[in-house]
């Protein structure tokens, strides 16, 4: 996914210091919608050549699907995969090497029976989008747009797959045919149950689902952004860690600010008003702008508000950077696992920064 024009080559990533605006509760034109029937990725006939699954690919779904987030799931055992095996060996009584050693493969041997990938068939209503071709380089012209959607739909499988269009290319291969009733193997993030899906304010139900992300989630009594870790740590009333996600938090000009502070609100597929004058990296003659809501925006398909003027907690348009990037003071997660995080917090849960 190509970086927004408007962020410089460091991965200062615009979208903190100015909150969303989600003050309208029900759904807008700048709302994505869909038949949410069409929504769900039903499993193609065996393919005729077995997959062979990497360990550290079957590592990262089964991490991913029991909370502990490797963010891109990719194959690869880079500092994430390594946070995230680190997080549930912690969880689970167990030497944190973070190392898939043999006692965290004895404690993940209870999910033996769930593959790493699926063979799907690529539903019409998710293939039909809408996407945006030609995303605009200017946030001016984002403005315009009705929503900040996906630009196709090798960016959107990949966003509901937990996973880059680069691994999607290597599961498949550069010439299988990505559309709509094609067979197409992806990492085995499972459908939601539809069943479980409560108010649609602002479409959300539809982000869920494109997400691959169930709206019933473990409760959180705190957050732990741990700076040093790279991490932010979800705990339970029993002071259990329960999740974990891999976060972009600060940078030298804009440091993550350490402090006790609290969660605000959520929303949920905010607007987002871009005020040039908040960033330092860029120029003041550039219009403030109102940006409509989409996975595209700088602030992901989530804002939860800290109660320290102009920070908050949200996803971002750019998920291979997270761990890797900077941002200006604000904690970056991937569209997916800032989507769990939302159905996890309320109103008044403490979320602790430290260094």
């Amino acid at each position: 996914m190509k970086l927004s024009p408007f962020l410089p080559c460091l991965f200062l990533i615009a979208g903190c210091n100015a909150a969303p605006d989600d003050s309208a509760k029900k759904p807008t034109s700048s709302t994505v919608a869909a038949d949410p029937a069409s929504l769900d990725f039903k499993d193609a006939p065996p393919a005729a050549v077995s997959f062979s699954e990497p360990p550290a690919l079957r590592a990262q779904v089964l991490l991913d699907r029991l909370g502990f987030s490797p963010g891109v799931i990719d194959g690869k055992e880079g500092q994430s995969y390594t946070a995230a095996l680190r997080g549930f060996q912690k969880a689970h009584d167990l030497d944190d090497s973070g190392k898939l050693d043999a006692a965290t493969l004895q404690a993940l041997q209870q999910w033996q029976q769930v593959p790493a990938t699926r063979l799907v068939i690529i539903p019409a209503g998710f293939a039909a989008g809408p996407f945006v071709p030609a995303f605009p380089k200017d946030a001016a012209d984002q403005a315009k747009l009705p929503a900040l959607g996906y630009r196709n739909l090798t960016e959107a499988l990949a966003e509901r797959f937990h996973t880059t269009p680069e691994t999607l290319v290597a599961l498949n291969s550069p010439s299988t045919l990505v559309g709509a009733g094609r067979p197409f193997r992806v990492p085995n993030i499972p459908d939601i149950d539809r069943a479980t899906l409560g108010e649609d304010a602002r479409g959300w139900n539809g982000t869920l689902e494109r997400l691959g992300v169930a709206p019933t989630q473990v409760a959180a009594a705190k957050l732990v952004v741990d700076k040093s870790e790279g991490v932010l740590k979800v705990y339970d009333e029993g002071d259990k860690l329960v999740a974990q996600f891999p976060a972009t938090m600060g940078s030298s000009r804009d440091p993550l600010p350490i402090g006790n502070w609290k969660i605000q609100g959520v929303s949920r597929n905010p607007d987002f008003h871009y005020n040039p004058k908040l960033f330092w990296d860029v120029s003041d003659s550039k219009d403030a702008v109102l940006l409509q809501p989409g996975p595209n925006s700088p602030v992901g398909v989530v804002w939860l508000d800290l109660n320290k003027p102009h920070y908050g907690i949200h996803g971002t348009s750019e998920p291979h950077t997270i761990g890797r990037a900077e941002s200006h003071g604000c904690v970056r997660l991937t569209n997916w696992d800032a989507a769990r995080l939302a159905q996890m917090v309320k109103p008044g849960t403490p979320a602790i920064f430290q260094n």
